[in-house]
């Protein structure tokens, strides 16, 4: 018999790419309910449906703006713009769309779609192989034998699929390393700090920052 492969996708970024994308369009609703964005979004649900067939598919998504990190971090995400109004009330329709689809929509407020993505690729991959999509970056540290991470990139059906051995390639690191350099480098998007370039580059020589020989030039 055929093993499970599970499709977990990054609602919100789907979301985004597709209404910036679509801009352009006037679709509504007979209400005037814009539906650029939904209108997308399944375009490109549907792609990679296609391509890279799934045998069950969930869709995760943030519950709104206000998260344990922003309580733990006050100016976390304080640079990013508000959303879109045309796009606002596409949140609730896209969702409502997904589920007449009978797809599980998953999110939990207080936590981001990122969170409700690591714990079910973690739970599915014990039932199969699991494939994350998405257009976020931070997603690789997912990346192990059973879970790969689709990047979506410029384009319909364009994609880069990272297991172990691409991820190595592709970006030198391993899934751990992520999360280290993410630690080093800040994140724009989050409103964090970048701590320098030159402890960036120790992590090339030292492999992790729980090496002895890191300690001392972090702390600093």
């Amino acid at each position: 018999m055929n093993e499970n492969k599970v499709l977990i996708v990054d609602g919100m970024a789907l979301l985004f790419r597709a209404y910036f994308a679509q801009s352009y369009s006037a679709r509504r609703l007979e209400d005037g309910t814009p539906t650029n964005a939904i209108f997308g979004f399944f375009q490109y649900f549907f792609d990679a449906v296609n391509q890279f067939q799934p045998t069950h598919v969930v869709c995760c998504w943030d519950m709104g703006s206000k998260t344990f990190r922003s309580d733990l971090y006050s100016n976390y995400k304080a640079n990013r713009p508000s959303a879109p109004e045309d796009l606002i009330p596409q949140f609730s329709l896209v969702k409502d769309v997904v589920a007449a689809l009978q797809i599980p929509n998953i999110g939990l407020e207080g936590y981001e779609a990122d969170d409700c993505i690591g714990t079910v690729s973690k739970r599915f991959s014990d039932l199969g192989h699991v494939y994350v999509l998405t257009g976020d970056q931070d997603m690789l540290q997912l990346v192990d034998e059973r879970i790969h991470v689709i990047i979506m990139k410029k384009g319909r059906s364009n994609y880069a699929v990272y297991d172990l051995d691409f991820l190595k390639v592709d970006k030198g690191i391993h899934p751990f390393q992520v999360i280290e350099m993410k630690g080093l480098t800040g994140d724009t998007s989050g409103n964090l700090k970048d701590v320098g370039k030159r402890n960036r580059l120790i992590i090339g020589k030292y492999n992790s920052l729980k090496n002895p020989c890191f300690r001392g030039l972090y702390a600093a």
